[in-house]
């Protein structure tokens, strides 16, 4: 796959998914509800009309499972394929907060791991995009810049958590590791915090989909960081239902 030319095709989408994203923001908060309880908005739809087919052009033999399709979730994990979720964090979107933890997220899965990823803000003008091997940066305000994970600093590590979904076993695991500083925030920034070096740890035992964690996995392990299930082992794409487990996403803090 050349990484190039897939970044030159797709970053543009995104900006283009998440104006049109932005556009239905301003409108007054409406949602309708899947038969799973997780609400879905015009703006999921219209960010997804513009990114399929932008894929399709890209990459017209590489399968597409996302969120919004769901005809794509009944189809076996291809050895390669996009994973798609054209509106990531659509609590937050609903609850028009001005926080902005809402994304547009693109990851390309091989062999069970993410490759490539775009993680895109729009309320934040926050463009994440990782190349696993290669590098991560983010662009925002028309500049970019490359990130990296950082040490963890000296007043110790911060951990970031969701916004809508904390639980019992997060904060059961943040004391079992001594982890006292944590921010919240909605949707696959909380990985791309950590690649970035605004925190070192985002540990996640509620329930999540691939296509919400493809990208900002692939941004965060470009970044020098990494995926595991709790128990260290590592964390890979492709499962049933394309539903995930438990895990954590480490900066440069070391699992203990």
């Amino acid at each position: 796959m050349d990484f190039d030319a897939l970044k030159a095709a797709l970053i543009p989408v995104a900006r283009e998914a998440g104006a049109k994203i932005m556009e239905v923001y301003e409108k007054p908060a409406e949602a309708e509800f899947k038969g799973d309880g997780s609400p879905v908005t015009e703006a999921d739809a219209a960010a997804e009309a513009i990114i399929l087919p932008a894929l399709h052009a890209a990459a017209p033999s590489v399968t597409v499972i996302s969120e919004e399709n769901a005809a794509s979730h009944a189809l076996a994990a291809p050895e390669t394929f996009f994973l798609v979720d054209p509106l990531d964090g659509t609590k937050e979107f609903l609850k028009r907060d001005g926080k902005g933890s809402f994304t547009v997220n693109i990851a390309l899965i091989d062999k069970g791991r993410p490759v490539f990823g775009i993680v895109y803000a729009p309320a934040l003008d926050r463009m994440f995009v990782g190349v696993v091997g290669q590098q991560a940066e983010e662009s925002s305000g028309g500049v970019s810049r490359p990130i990296r994970v950082r040490d963890v600093p000296y007043s110790g590590p911060v951990a970031v958590a969701s916004a809508s979904h904390r639980d019992a076993e997060t904060d059961a695991w943040l004391n079992d590791h001594g982890i006292d500083q944590t921010t919240s925030i909605g949707s696959s920034l909380k990985f791309c915090l950590v690649a970035a070096g605004e925190a070192d740890v985002y540990p996640r035992f509620g329930p999540t989909m691939e296509w919400d964690t493809g990208a900002g996995h692939a941004v965060l392990a470009a970044a020098g960081g990494r995926v595991t299930n709790p128990d260290n082992s590592e964390f890979t794409f492709g499962k049933p239902d394309y539903r995930n487990g438990a895990f954590i996403a480490w900066g440069q803090l070391n699992p203990t």
